[in-house]
């Protein structure tokens, strides 16, 4: 059995749960500079970096991964939203790219693999917007201006993709997608390596929304997203980041109506406070998306910014016994896209 496969038939029993983020427990393991940095020989400071931390010190991230299956995450994603030669430039570190995606995936594929306990268990490979828009220019006198081209996008998510992979990763995950067009270039990456290998990598795709009317940076609405990337026929389909489960509540709903691949949600630990850090407790944030669940919504559940195990643990309890969201049939209507929705009657 295909880990697509695998995923498909667990899905189809059960509310699969996703982990929560890696930044938060690494700031609570208190690395100093020096240990980001590690025996990297990076000149610049590193604190900060937390996707290095893979490579200088891999034994907090699978305590961290182990944190998560513990709470009961069937989904573990990598810890390299920022790896990728672009945003680590920033530091000085574009030249690990490689290593640093190897060692994030393969730290998690040997946490799954030493469980041996039967549960399905999957490796996502995380790959994030990057600090660069293809979209919008940076630079408000000359709006056809752009930092990057399509086709450098497209190269720089091939080769984190590709060590992803080289790793363990069972699918990519493109999430936080705040720019469309920076999606599609993930899309094509992984098409193009699929051609490569000669296999099915298969695809998850995660939206963030800007604000509560419902648009991502880029402009497109919840519905225009599916419509522009449905072509790519991802494994799931979803949200994160962005608002609490509170505020997400109604693009999940509008989501999983029309979507006809899996949808995957992971919701903030509510909203930041005045200080930029988030309280939501976690039955909280349980009792919220187990709305979710009990309204036939959701086929996986997990957290972003703020969500702890604890999070995970009260989510996966929370949903435990519910029946998965039924996947919609494939409307044979023509939907087309831009900002909004256009759609075709048959």
């Amino acid at each position: 059995m295909t880990k697509r496969e695998e995923f498909e038939a667990a899905a189809k029993q059960f509310i699969l749960i996703k982990d929560g983020p890696y930044g938060t427990a690494i700031q609570r393991a208190k690395l100093a500079p020096e240990d980001y940095a590690g025996d990297t020989g990076l000149a610049d400071d590193q604190k900060g970096n937390n996707d290095l931390v893979n490579l200088t010190q891999p034994q907090v991230i699978r305590t961290i991964c182990d944190s998560y299956i513990d709470a009961g995450a069937h989904i573990l994603a990598t810890n390299t939203f920022n790896a990728n030669r672009i945003s680590q430039a920033d530091y000085g570190a574009e030249g690990l790219v490689r290593d640093i995606n190897i060692s994030a995936a393969r730290i998690i594929r040997e946490a799954i693999d030493a469980r041996n306990d039967g549960v399905p268990r999957f490796v996502a490979g995380a790959v994030g917007p990057t600090n660069k828009t293809l979209s919008l220019s940076p630079d408000v006198e000359d709006p056809g201006f752009r930092e990057v081209t399509f086709d450098e996008i497209v190269d720089v998510y091939r080769e984190q993709c590709a060590a992803l992979v080289e790793g363990g990763a069972d699918f990519i995950l493109i999430e936080t997608v705040f720019d469309t067009l920076n999606c599609k270039a993930a899309i094509m990456a992984v098409k193009q390596l699929e051609r490569e290998l000669n296999r099915d990598i298969p695809l998850m795709i995660s939206l963030t929304l800007t604000d509560l009317s419902g648009r991502n940076l880029s402009g497109h609405t919840v519905e225009a997203f599916w419509y522009t990337v449905s072509h790519a026929k991802p494994l799931t389909i979803g949200l994160n980041c962005s608002f609490g489960a509170e505020q997400l509540r109604p693009h999940v709903q509008l989501l999983s109506d029309i979507a006809d691949s899996w949808l995957m949600a992971y919701p903030n630990a509510g909203l930041p406070n005045d200080l930029g850090e988030y309280d939501e407790m976690p039955e909280t944030t349980a009792a919220l998306t187990r709305v979710w669940a009990e309204n036939g919504r959701i086929n996986a559940l997990g957290g972003c910014c703020g969500s702890t195990p604890a999070h995970i643990a009260a989510m996966a309890k929370a949903v435990e016994g519910l029946a998965p969201r039924k996947r919609p049939s494939r409307n044979p209507e023509m939907h087309l896209a831009g900002l909004e929705p256009f759609t075709i009657a048959a």
